[in-house]
């Protein structure tokens, strides 16, 4: 069955990050594919200065390639006794080689001599939406507050997960199932914003255009 609504492309080649979103936007009928899917498509430097910068430019560079509503998303790890970092570099927080292992190593390490009751921290999402035209027509950010542990604890999620405590449930969200990310994730507080707004930008743009 057709959508009613463009497809929507998401301005990341992370898998996971992809599966998440497009589990976000799919009870509402809103085809997301990968900027993975597409050879033409560029990389995108994420050079700016906050989340707010590095969503607004991938979305609006890949819109502009592509000719497709994009979204671009930028998100990261805040950690109050590292004054903020690793911040818009959390993905390559520990170098431009940078895996999730590696990434997790380095905040460890940084951590080591920190109590518990002083790693509190934040994941940060940004989503920034741009028109076909490369025009940015939306803006949200969310937060959500964690704690960082010290030893990982499960399998699920990627990036900083299985040290991001919520405290709350007594759990990573290594250890949360995907369900219970779906509602208390930053990424999720983001897109529970963001909806509303994208469904009727993208149904006045369908509407337009007949």
């Amino acid at each position: 069955m057709n959508s009613v609504y463009p497809t929507v492309v998401l301005a990341s080649r992370n898998q996971k990050k992809s599966a998440e979103i497009r589990a976000l936007l799919a009870p509402y009928g809103i085809p997301l594919v990968s900027v993975a899917d597409f050879s033409q498509a560029g990389e995108v430097i994420e050079d700016g200065n906050s989340f707010r910068e590095n969503a607004e430019k991938k979305a609006a560079q890949t819109a502009l390639a592509l000719q497709h509503w994009a979204i671009g998303e930028d998100s990261g790890l805040q950690v109050d006794a590292l004054n903020g970092a690793p911040g818009i570099y959390s993905a390559r927080f520990s170098g431009e080689h940078a895996t999730d292992a590696s990434n997790n190593d380095k905040l460890i390490k940084e951590l080591q001599n920190v109590p518990a009751e002083r790693r509190g921290s934040g994941y940060v999402c940004h989503v920034a939406v741009a028109d076909p035209t490369g025009t940015i027509r939306l803006n949200v950010e969310a937060t959500c507050r964690g704690q960082i542990t010290s030893e990982p604890h499960g399998q699920h999620g990627f990036g900083y997960d299985p040290y991001f405590l919520i405290p709350e449930y007594h759990q990573t969200f290594g250890q949360l199932s995907p369900l219970v990310k779906q509602t208390l994730s930053h990424r999720a507080r983001a897109f529970e914003r963001l909806i509303p707004q994208l469904l009727k930008v993208l149904s006045d743009s369908t509407l337009a255009s007949k």
